[in-house]
């Protein structure tokens, strides 16, 4: 491996021109064919094997048209202090508003509360529901402008006027400003790490293009293969993050091998053979953990981590191919202004901060591990008490019109109003229908916690009936989940009675069912994410202790996050200093989506920093200077990837949707306690307590794995024969022409 990506170096660099014009060859291509492609399609979200998706689909094939996905509002008026809406002024300007907000050529209707019987039964609120002929993103500005006017206008009459819907909800992706912010601080960390602007510049160039070919394949491809516009949200989040790591670790290497004397070609050649085997590695653990995505069992998240896996192979050819020809074509710039004078790097500095961490860590492993694990462990306790669940619009702030709709509705008409349960009943095999559906209706209607059921409404041939029942506890209460499991426990003895069955579906039962099976799908991902990421590592570090204590290490780091999350997000403790007003139970894909982006992040972190530790040991070194080197060498630019990353995630706490809010205070708390205190704390207090026994594998295990020599074994001996190569004599002559062979 290592001596093959030195050749694949090598020859990027001499043939810088050609590499460079084929990744502008291929982002032209396939710019152009996202230019050309059908636009991406709106998937709905599905997740087969769930009773509420089987409910949606029976009504979608017994109802035809009624799943229509066109955009809807819900207006609600509240009367003044002491009046009621049903007041002849106040009922003439609900009216009126009414009238106004069907008179839009995208409105399909608009149903007025006082015949559509939607008035609480004090009177003070009403709500009128408004549809369109049209998705929500399809919606144009004049329709919204409309919306928002006749709103206004119903609030100068005095009402208290709110509104909710996905025709509220606001378009487009949030990051934007994220991703600002964490290429700026990258381009900071990666000034101050390397001291040179063109060093700094190069990683986030490559990445950017990186990014650029891995989008426009995406968007190239949507139409044929059913892609989402939301598929690429998490590639572009992850090419941005391990392209600009990948590269950095090439250009970090390379600048370390020219501070040993050794010619650009030749450090070029090194550095890709070395960091770019870690480089191999780290990024086939990222795409086995993006891959496994498919075991949770829902498409979304399938299509969505296969085109970020893609992502990551992208920034790996990158990184292989693009970044040495890139070195070729400024060999001295990337280093930094002392070195181009004196000919010497800061890597090749005998001690540096890493050393003399790892020193510290040596002579204390004990009382840092315990600190560690200990310290982890508390942070994982409230994971314990880790509820589930899809936040909709209250967990929205109070500034939005739609948290004020929701809780108003609340306060009219009940908490559980917001998140009615739909029945589906499935009649066919009832000798009367009707009675079949009144008898489960009653049923429903009896059963505690349920404060209301609707008539029922049946199909046109007569065996389908839906009807909805309206818990006493809001959405997210852990009772609506009991309810919800209470109803279907009782169908047994239902359907023995009527001979008719149901099913219970609606946004509330469907979230429930997802955050079921997503716990479900939780422990069979790891087990398959973590087991082939650990076979990966034993062919990386040819030892059995060392990936299963890097396995150990990140299930620390992802529970200890998911506690800060638990803390903060559903607990509420600090929830105010990141803008959080409503806590509530923490979103289903959260533990997804922490355990595949950072399990891949994490194990970029352990192969970078235990590969150098690796090739210490190998050429000689005790255990205990192996880390020190490793240290030495490595520390410094781990740091930088895990600040950068860190910057990248933290910025989506300042958006104003709660689970972005979640999502990037998730990530960041979990790559900073997986970066800090794991590899940097633990790993070598491990390795240091274990020492020879670390890097043991037994004899029959070593003869089965395949060598792959990540650590450049075969490059030493090489450059131990042919001195001459770090200077450009005739080894590497020689060298450069079997490359132009290959």
């Amino acid at each position: 491996m290592a001596t093959f990506l030195y050749r694949v170096g090598r020859l990027a660099f001499r043939r810088r021109w050609y590499v460079a014009l084929i990744w502008a060859a291929v982002l032209a291509a396939v710019g152009l064919g996202a230019v050309k492609a059908p636009g991406a399609v709106d998937e709905e979200f599905s997740m087969p094997g769930i009773e509420s998706q089987k409910a949606f689909d029976l009504l979608e094939q017994r109802f035809p048209g009624t799943t229509a996905d066109g955009a809807s509002a819900r207006i609600v008026f509240v009367a003044p202090s002491g009046e009621k809406v049903t007041a002849a002024e106040n009922r003439e300007a609900v009216e009126k508003a009414v009238d106004e907000l069907a008179d839009s050529a995208q409105v399909a209707g608009a149903a007025d509360p006082f015949q559509a019987q939607a008035v609480s039964k004090d009177g003070t609120t009403a709500y009128a529901t408004v549809t369109y002929k049209v998705k929500a993103t399809d919606l144009t500005d004049a329709s919204k402008t409309h919306l928002e006017q006749t709103i206004e206008a119903a609030r100068d009459s005095g009402l208290t006027v709110e509104a909710g819907g996905t025709a509220m909800a606001e378009q487009g992706g949030a990051g934007g400003l994220a991703e600002v912010i964490g290429i700026s601080v990258a381009a900071v960390v990666l000034l101050i790490t390397f001291g040179s602007l063109a060093a700094a510049g190069l990683p986030l160039l490559t990445a950017v293009i990186g990014i650029g070919v891995s989008m426009a394949t995406i968007l190239a491809l949507a139409s044929a293969l059913g892609l989402s516009s939301t598929t690429g949200t998490l590639a572009m989040m992850l090419g941005l993050a391990v392209g600009i790591d990948y590269a950095l670790f090439v250009v970090s290497r390379y600048r370390e091998e020219r501070g040993k004397g050794r010619t650009p070609q030749e450090a070029v050649g090194l550095a890709v053979g070395t960091a770019g085997s870690a480089v191999v590695f780290a990024g086939l653990t990222v795409v086995i953990a993006l891959a496994g995505l498919a075991v949770v069992g829902i498409p979304m998240l399938t299509k969505m981590g296969l085109a970020a896996a893609g992502a990551v192979v992208v920034a790996v050819l990158i990184a292989l191919t693009l970044v040495p020809a890139f070195l070729g074509f400024w060999p001295d710039a990337v280093l930094s202004r002392r070195a181009r004078k004196s000919g010497r790097t800061e890597e090749s500095a005998v001690d540096n901060g890493g050393t003399r961490w790892a020193r510290f860590v040596l002579r204390r492993p004990v009382p840092v591990l315990l600190l560690g694990v200990v310290g982890l462990g508390a942070l994982a306790v409230p994971m314990t008490d880790l509820q589930l669940g899809m936040p909709g619009d209250e967990a929205k702030s109070t500034a939005t019109t739609e948290r004020r709709a929701y809780d108003a509705l609340a306060d009219g008409f009940g908490p559980g109003f917001n998140g009615p349960l739909t029945i589906v009943v499935d009649a066919k095999g009832a000798d009367d229908p009707k009675t079949a559906a009144a008898a489960i209706s009653k049923d429903i209607a009896a059963t505690d916690g349920v404060v209301s059921v609707s008539p029922a409404r049946f199909n046109e041939a007569g065996d389908t009936a839906v009807f909805s029942a309206v818990p006493s506890t809001a959405p997210t209460d852990e009772k609506t989940k009991t309810l919800v499991e209470t109803i279907r426990d009782e169908r047994p003895g239902v359907e023995t009675e009527t001979g008719a069955t149901f099913e219970v579906t609606g946004t509330t039962a469907l979230n429930i069912d997802i955050s079921d099976k997503v716990q479900a799908a939780l422990i069979p991902y790891l087990v398959v994410v973590v087991g082939l990421a650990i076979v990966l590592l034993m062919l990386v570090f040819r030892s059995l202790l060392v990936p299963l204590k890097a396995a150990l290490g990140f299930l620390l780091s992802v529970l200890a996050s998911l506690g800060a999350v638990v803390v903060v997000f559903q607990q509420g403790h600090g929830a105010e200093l990141l803008g959080v007003e409503q806590t509530g139970p923490i979103m289903s894909l959260m533990p997804i989506f922490l355990v595949g982006i950072v399990f891949g992040l994490a194990m970029d972190y352990e192969v970078f920093l235990v590969s150098r530790m690796r090739e210490a040991y190998v050429h000689g070194d005790s255990p205990g200077q192996a880390v020190t080197s490793g240290f030495r060498h490595s520390a410094r630019v781990v740091v930088a990837a895990a600040l950068i990353m860190i910057a990248v995630f933290a910025g989506f706490i300042g958006e104003s949707e709660s689970m972005i809010k979640m999502i990037g205070f998730g990530l960041a708390s979990a790559v900073l306690l997986d970066a800090f205190v794991v590899r940097m704390a633990i790993v070598p207090a491990v390795l240091a307590l274990l020492g020879h026994k670390a890097w043991w594998l037994p004899g029959w295990l070593d003869r089965a794995l395949p060598r792959v020599d990540v650590e450049g074994e075969a490059l030493s001996r090489r450059a131990d024969a042919d001195p001459a190569s770090a200077s450009g004599g005739p080894a590497e002559a020689a060298a450069d022409r079997e490359v132009a062979h290959t």
